[in-house]
């Protein structure tokens, strides 16, 4: 499924060459995996793609005219909202051996080389979709604590209200616990 920049819930991945026929290996072995696949043709498009969604990760060709892949890594890893979006890097088999220390050095958590074999693309991609799928479950599940908290501690602001600074002796503990909780909550 090949698709534009959406707000879709989906972990897109964005395939970053400047040469049309590997775009078309990627989308060809990508898939499959029913994710949104979008296009980028140089570091420049990739850069202006990662500001308008999300990305589950992205897979970032090196020999590039203009922005090179490096390049455009460095860039990815220096803003705050796409420093933490994983980058394979794709190479060819001949270019220099450092290539791959330099790829894992601008921040890369992988680097394979053309041609790669489809089912370990595959499979190293569908490991980021997990990783992706579960870190977002994991911020709803914090978004929905700290909205629990912000309840809770509204609704012991007004309990303590409630209870005047002349309370019975017995119900001053109970102010003091209330105080303490709302504390604690934040």
């Amino acid at each position: 499924m090949i698709a534009e920049a959406t707000t879709d819930e989906r972990a897109g991945i964005l395939l970053v060459d400047d040469m049309e026929d590997n775009l078309i290996a990627l989308e060809a072995v990508l898939g499959s995996l029913n994710e949104p696949l979008v296009r980028a043709r140089s570091g420049e498009q990739a850069m202006k793609a990662l500001l308008r969604q999300r990305f589950a990760l992205v897979l970032l060709d090196v020999r590039m005219p203009g922005m090179d892949g490096f390049e455009t890594a460095t860039n990815i890893k220096r803003l705050d909202q796409t420093k933490d979006v994983p980058i394979i890097f794709l190479t060819g088999a001949e270019d220099d051996p450092g290539y791959a220390f330099r790829g894992y050095a601008t921040g890369a958590a992988d680097y394979l080389t053309k041609p790669f074999d489809p089912w370990v693309l595959r499979a190293k991609v569908t490991v980021f979709l997990d990783l992706y799928r579960k870190n977002r479950q994991l911020e709803h599940l914090l978004r929905r604590e700290h909205s629990h908290g912000r309840e809770l501690s509204t609704r012991l602001a007004a309990l303590e209200e409630q209870l005047s600074e002349d309370t019975p002796p017995d119900l001053t503990e109970l102010r003091a616990r209330i105080h303490e909780i709302r504390r604690l909550v934040g």
